[in-house]
């Protein structure tokens, strides 16, 4: 027997576990950066083996006794982040370019007008001529044609070997190809890595081989982190072998993959390789923790939060952001939150803020005594749970001095008379860092409820799995705050995801895109490519030495038609189709996160895949043996309610079965646990911590403004709209809302103002305010508990008629009226009208776009009135032209889905008046509107004293005009002393006779999203926002239309015009695309929607982001190989539309330009905007390119199909589409050096008052890539 190593390299430290050759086990951390050694993994290893013989031992290090090493490694995340990767070249089918640029064609932050997003990994493309088309069932184009895929364009050889010699001759040595529809038809890219090869290319990373799966885009950008990490990786484990005798020929070395498995380093890939350090963590706590109850792992480190979930199987996900980049690969759903030990607490607005802004290892804490901020981990070190005497001498600028307690102290006191002189009352120093410790908590919390609960589980039934080495100090809050009773925190807490790799099983998995039906007839095609993939899975682990590994069979299944597709587990390892119960796994998994089932719909077989695991034999630990016992000591330690006396306890001294009840601090050398007045930690058999949780005693709340509480109601308040998405989006049943999150939730208070809405759709800001006022008023002394409201009307708080907004009324006892509001407003994709989609292009009236609704009961007395709605909804069929509704079904499912949606809000509203009282709940709505409203105050007193600095009045003019010509006019006069302006639109056009009219609420709606995005921080979204503002609309105008007129085009383009408007009376930017080119194509039997995004406007420091969607809107779209699967259409061109953009000397972004051929006889619409006017640039800068609308018939002729029609298409026509660019900043010749970006470059978000090192923490995992999606919606 010989050493067994285990080792967690992470960013600041580097955490190894040791079973020394007698048994014995040991742990130990070292800097993972050091001027004494190249290497912390080897130097570890080094040390460990000369202290355990005795005496120093060399390099090389010798390895005749070493059993086997396994790692984790965050090299490839932080290359990732640093964009620190091999030099790369993108390989893609021609016309596609721009594709990984472009992306889904949202932007990260709806609020950045920079649109800022990190850079692509590739330094160069490669277009290769070639290209392979679907098969479809009625397609008259190929009307017979047997195979699944066409080969329109076989490869062009001589072309790509040209191109390839010239990337070699330029030094590239690393490729990644991405061909369309490569996850089916591989014959392509297979020939590209022949030709590669021969030319000496030294990495060559196929899509098809990393990830089969279709998608083009995240299949892309997979390909290119694979070609841009790999061979970094490689570089770093030639570094780390050569530090071994015979480069540790004999040796087993392991890593640890994002997916929880270990695998050799031979086969170690950078697309696998993103979560390799922090997967070590939930291996570790899952085969630690007892078995009987789910988990919730709680990794809480210096820079930020993991969170993750486990019941008995690791939770997977197969799609996720890093860095920017979509990786398509297995990975453990690890959530990535932007709190850790070292985040920043800043008081900004009335609020305690936490983050996301991290001081890191360095500089690190203000205690760290290297200039860093205070952090949370400084407040905790007030409060007395961090004692500085247990800490080493390694702070300070020379990494000799003790913890410098007095500067945190004189920081805090700073911060103490800032808040104090803010509040007009004093605050303790105590008290000002416990309310930061009590945010931070709250900020934990919210991505674990979203995390279990958007599965459809209790968050309460689970326990706290704690590790890392912050976490011990914030368990026992976080798991009362989340209603847990249990915490465990295993001894080897402080390296548990070190330990994890030692438990670890070794895996290779695999899977293989299949596409068929889950039926009878297919059974015998997937069961043949399931055994193959078991074939491969027991020859890979054979050749490790698994003779007989364990296979875990999985079917990749989804509802026809839909995007929801769960990966599926048989009953056992050697089912089939026929036995597996992939079925049954699929109907239980999909009712479980979703709420139903589709009954009588088909179901899709995406992918086969098997997971073969190669069992690890390390055993766990024995029982705890006898310790020495030590008297422990008493120290101050700050609660709620002020000091306690707390025991300070050394862990080793603890025997099994010893109990601490709290308070206490319990120690050891790498980390501190606190147990909380009320509850009890437990030593079990094995040396680990149990904490039972108690109720602490709480704190009486009066109305009076409390901000430590106003900043934790803040996120009570989001996280209650925040869960009502979720259970909308789980019970939903279309496409719209389910996958393309177009919906909105929101809660109001007593008279119907905003309190909280989750930003995900800007158009929707506010609007829901003027509904939830309009029914209030409507329905006076007519709602009772168990009515649901229903409304659509224009002139009821409507946006447009597809978006339907359902509104309950929360009552609570004792009162006779509403004490708040809950409501839920979602896209429906069809509500009747003149057109499939209700969007038709060339409306006149409200009667043509559909079902409208002013107020109806849609649930009385707890029942919904189905007949009701259903009469309401097909009411427009009965005008000459028009239909009803053309998806019933689907509305009347949504629909509940909206109710169930708003009943959660309810109970969530209720429990919290349970919790602090109605009286309480109530004033803390309004100081939190009170709040935004001083945010916008600010803004508009700093903003008038620009204007009269510049201009001697405090008065700000703009107009611009649609495409009719009809001007949009704005005055805006600035009260300089309040803080109050007066927003004008006189001289605002008329109604107009198409659909360009907007209602009231959609500029309100433009208002608040461009003074959120002013203010340029984070504040609450509600009613306050508007409160400083006086918004004056003419009657009859087109933003004020009479309540008949047409307002389908006012939501979707309008809007974008009312916002450029806005900004060019502030001189904010310059004006976007200020179109969202509402593109639908159809027939009878179903229609395609998209909005496509163009260029965005230059500002002051920052150049335009191209490609992109902007201001109103942030639609995904849909990816190509998605697209012509499932529509009559094929996508021939998609890329930028280079030099749309305005000149500048920060230029405009530019536009893109797509080509779309069809398939069959169907209807193209078009709904855009800027096809006559040009983005405005501004103080000197260009205007943005106008877009095109063209029609190219296979017969030749070409068309100009204008800013909107509606026209007929046959197989083999073409639609050209180019869309505007964005303004200019400043003339590009005035010679000044730009303060902001290059084209397209991300920009610094730090804020300025942060010193220069911090950098914002990127949140990442299913919650995270969830919120993007919605967001992108």
């Amino acid at each position: 027997m010989g050493f067994k190593f285990a080792i967690d390299r992470g960013g600041t430290f580097t955490d190894v576990y040791v079973e020394y050759p007698d048994k014995t086990q040991f742990v130990y951390k070292l800097l993972s950066e050091d001027y004494h050694y190249k290497d912390a993994p080897s130097e570890a290893i080094r040390r460990l083996i000369s202290k355990f013989h005795g005496q120093e031992i060399p390099y090389p290090i010798e390895t005749k006794d070493i059993d086997w090493i396994r790692m984790g490694t965050t090299v490839a995340t932080n290359a990732l982040l640093e964009r620190k990767g091999e030099p790369m070249a993108f390989c893609v089918t021609k016309g596609f370019k721009d594709l990984l640029h472009i992306g889904n064609q949202a932007r990260p932050s709806i609020f950045d007008l920079s649109c800022s997003c990190p850079e692509v990994l590739y330094s160069h493309v490669v277009e290769v001529v070639e290209r392979v088309v679907p098969v479809q069932d009625k397609c008259q184009l190929y009307p017979d044609h047997s195979d699944r895929m066409i080969v329109e364009k076989p490869l062009d050889t001589v072309k790509l070997t040209r191109d390839l010699k010239e990337l070699k001759a330029k030094g590239i040595k690393s490729i990644a190809v991405a061909l369309m529809h490569s996850y089916c038809f591989a014959d392509h890219e297979l020939q590209v890595e022949e030709i590669a090869k021969q030319l000496g290319f030294t990495n060559i990373s196929l899509s098809h081989k990393i990830m089969e799966m279709i998608k083009i885009v995240p299949r892309g950008h997979t390909a290119c982190a694979d070609a841009y990490l790999t061979p970094h990786i490689q570089v770093y484990l030639s570094g780390f072998m050569k530090n071994f005798k015979n480069n540790l020929k004999d040796v087993p070395l392991l890593f640890m993959r994002s997916d929880g498995g270990l695998t050799r380093a031979s086969t170690f890939t950078g697309s696998h390789a993103i979560l390799s350090g922090p997967a070590g963590g939930v291996v570790g706590y899952a085969q630690t923790s007892p078995a009987d109850t789910p988990l919730v792992g709680f990794d809480m480190g210096g820079t930020s939060t993991d969170v993750s979930r486990y019941a008995g199987k690791y939770e997977h996900v197969f799609e996720t952001t890093t860095a920017g980049i979509s990786i398509q690969a297995p990975q453990l759903d690890i959530n990535t939150v932007a709190a850790g030990g070292g985040s920043c607490i800043t008081f900004r607005a009335g609020l305690f803020v936490v983050g996301p802004e991290s001081a890191g290892a360095n500089p690190g804490p203000t205690c760290y005594n290297k200039g860093g901020p205070l952090t949370v981990t400084d407040a905790n070190l007030i409060l007395g749970r961090l004692r500085p005497e247990h800490f080493p001498n390694i702070f300070g600028p020379g990494e000799d001095e003790p913890l410098n307690v007095s500067a945190t102290k004189r920081k805090f006191e700073v911060l103490r008379r800032e808040i104090s002189g803010y509040l007009e009352k004093e605050m303790t120093v105590e008290e000002v860092a416990l309310g930061f410790i009590d945010v931070a908590n709250e900020t934990m919390c919210r991505p674990i409820r979203a995390l279990t609960q958007a599965k459809g589980h209790d968050t309460s039934q689970h326990a706290l799995a704690c590790f890392g080495g912050a976490g011990g100090q914030h368990a026992c809050s976080i798991a009362r705050s989340l209603g847990m009773n249990t915490v465990y925190v295993h001894k080897y807490s402080s390296i548990l995801s070190a330990y994890g790799m030692a438990l670890a099983d070794v895996v290779h998995d695999t899977q293989r895109h299949c596409g068929v039906k889950f039926s009878a007839e297919n059974w015998g095609k997937v069961d043949v490519m399931m055994e193959s993939l078991k074939e491969e899975c027991r020859e890979k682990l054979g050749e490790q030495g698994f003779d007989e590994p364990i296979l875990d069979p999985y079917l990749h299944l989804r509802y026809d038609g839909t995007d929801c597709a769960l990966m599926c587990p048989a009953s056992y390892p050697s089912a089939t189709c026929k036995t597996g119960g992939y079925l049954k796994s699929f109907e239980e998994r999909y009712l479980i996160e979703f709420g139903f089932t589709l009954k009588n719909r088909a179901i899709i077989v995406d992918n086969v895949r098997v997971r073969g695991i190669g069992k690890s034999e390390i055993r766990l630990d024995d029982k705890l043996g006898e310790r020495n016992d030590v008297r422990d000591k008493s120290v101050e330690v700050f609660f709620k309610g002020g000091a306690q006396n707390a025991r300070l306890v050394q862990l080793k001294s603890l025997n099994m079965g010893a109990n601490i009840v709290g308070p206490a601090i319990l120690l050891d050398k790498n980390s501190t646990i606190l147990v909380e007045p009320g509850s009890t930690a437990t030593v079990t058999n094995s040396g680990d911590i149990k904490i039972d949780v108690g109720d602490a005693a709480g704190r009486e709340l009066s109305t009076e403004l409390d901000p430590i509480q106003l900043s934790i109601f803040s996120h009570r308040f989001m996280s209650t709209a925040e869960q009502m998405g979720r259970v909308l989006q789980r019970t939903s049943i279309s496409v719209n809302i389910k996958e393309r999150l177009d919906f909105s939730c929101a809660m109001f208070d007593a008279g119907g103002g905003l309190v909280a809405n989750a930003p995900h759709i800007p158009v929707h800001l506010g609007a829901m305010q003027e509904a939830v006022k309009f029914q209030l008023e409507y329905r006076a002394g007519d709602l009772k508990d168990g009515d649901v409201l229903l409304s659509n009307h224009p002139c009821a708080g409507g946006s447009h008629l597809p978006d339907m907004t359902v509104i309950t009324p929360v009552f609570y006892p004792d009162f006779k009226e509403p004490v708040f509001f809950v409501a839920s407003r979602g896209h429906h994709a069809d509500i009747g009208g003149l057109t499939p989609g209700s969007m038709p292009p060339m409306s006149q009236t409200l009667q043509e776009e559909g079902a409208a609704v002013y107020s109806f009961k849609l649930v009385e007395d707890g029942k919904f009135d189905e007949a009701g709605v259903t009469e309401i909804l097909m009411e427009p069929g009965k005008y000459p032209g028009n239909s009803g509704s053309r998806n019933l079904p689907d509305n009347i499912s949504d629909l509940k889905a909206q109710v169930a949606a708003n009943h959660r809000g309810v109970l969530l509203i209720q429990e919290l008046m349970r919790e602090y009282t109605v009286e309480v709940v109530q004033a803390y709505m309004v100081h939190i509107q009170t709040t935004a409203e001083m945010s916008v105050r600010e803004l508009m007193k700093k903003v008038s004293k620009e204007a009269m600095s510049r201009s001697g009045k405090s008065v700000l003019t703009a107009s611009d005009q649609l495409d009719d010509g009809s001007p949009i006019t704005l005055r805006v006069e600035l009260d300089p002393k309040c803080g109050g302006a007066v927003f004008d639109f006189s001289g605002t056009s008329p109604q107009v006779i198409g659909n360009l009219n907007t209602p009231r609420a959609i500029t309100l709606s433009a208002i608040i999203y461009c003074l959120r995005c002013m203010v340029g921080y984070d504040i609450p979204l509600n009613q306050g926002c508007l409160i400083p503002i006086t918004v004056k609309i003419p009657k009859g105008s087109v933003l004020d239309p009479h309540p008949g007129a047409a307002v389908i085009g006012g939501n979707v383009l309008t809007s974008q015009r009312i916002v450029d408007v806005i900004f060019s009376a502030f001189s904010t930017c310059a004006a976007s695309q200020g179109c969202m080119n509402n593109i639908t194509f159809g027939s009878e039997e179903g229609g395609y929607y998209e909005t496509v995004g163009g260029g965005s406007g230059a500002g002051p420091d920052w150049s335009g982001r191209s490609g992109v969607h902007t201001h109103m809107t942030n639609t995904r779209i849909t990816d190509p190989e998605i697209i012509e699967t499932r529509y009559p259409v094929l996508v021939d061109h998609f890329s930028l539309r280079h030099g749309s953009g305005g000149t500048g000397l920060h230029p405009g972004g530019d536009g893109m330009v797509r080509r779309l051929r069809f398939r069959r006889d169907l209807t193209l619409c078009c709904l855009t905007e800027r096809r006559s006017t040009q983005p405005y640039g501004m103080q000197g800068g260009g205007c943005g390119a106008r877009g095109r609308n063209v029609l190219e018939r296979c017969n030749g002729q070409v068309i100009n199909l204008g800013a909107k029609c509606a026209v007929q298409v046959v197989p083999g026509d073409v639609f050209l589409l180019e869309t505007p660019g964005g303004g200019g900043w400043g003339h590009p010749d005035n010679g000044q050096k730009p303060r902001g970006t290059t084209r397209d470059n991300a920009r610094d978000t730090a804020r300025e008052d942060m010193p220069a090192k911090l950098r914002k923490v990127e949140v990442r995992g299913s919650v995270a890539q969830y919120t993007r999606n919605q967001e992108s919606a």
